[in-house]
């Protein structure tokens, strides 16, 4: 978990409550803690088949900057690419930040928010004692959350949102 504080500076003679890395930028006082601007990630997963080949993509939004990154694999699942896509998203992050991260599978935005604490109390075993499916995948994406603030939404698929339609369209292209 990711503390923050507080700016202690003061702007317009009233406390600033804004958290920076560096120095505040609203009044200049300065306390570390985490950006107070979050970082957007939109992820898919996509495979023919089931399992067949399959490819991955992202979009990354922070402010004006935009980043998309996608990738792939010969004989894969359609969950595997899903954890896959946020998993290279999660990579990029160099320092402890706040992620808005959008994601059309429901696999995953359950699987991060409500099984992952019983699976790992159980040894990476589900509540029926049978192994969890893509366990590598869910241990490297749990370790990579581990420092970042992040908010999981889910999306509907092909639902019009700009930046989910453009993650289908890298994931089929993989």
């Amino acid at each position: 978990m990711v503390l923050q504080r507080e700016c202690s500076g003061k702007v317009d003679g009233s406390e600033c409550d804004r958290v920076r890395q560096e120095r505040c930028r609203y009044c200049g006082g300065g306390h570390v803690a985490i950006d107070d601007e979050p970082i957007g990630i939109h992820t898919d997963g996509a495979c023919e088949g089931n399992p067949g080949p399959g490819g991955w993509a992202a979009v990354l939004r922070f402010g004006a900057s935009v980043r998309e990154i996608g990738g792939g694999e010969p004989a894969t699942t359609n969950n595997r690419m899903e954890l896959q896509a946020a998993i290279e998203a999660l990579r990029l992050l160099k320092r402890p930040v706040v992620v808005d991260l959008y994601t059309d599978s429901t696999y995953v935005r359950s699987g991060i928010t409500e099984w992952l604490p019983g699976w790992k109390a159980r040894q990476w075993r589900t509540a029926g004692k049978k192994p969890v499916k893509n366990a590598e995948l869910w241990q490297e994406l749990d370790a990579l959350t581990a420092g970042h603030t992040i908010r999981w939404h889910w999306v509907r698929g092909h639902a019009g949102n700009r930046d989910n339609e453009r993650c289908d369209v890298m994931a089929n292209e993989h």
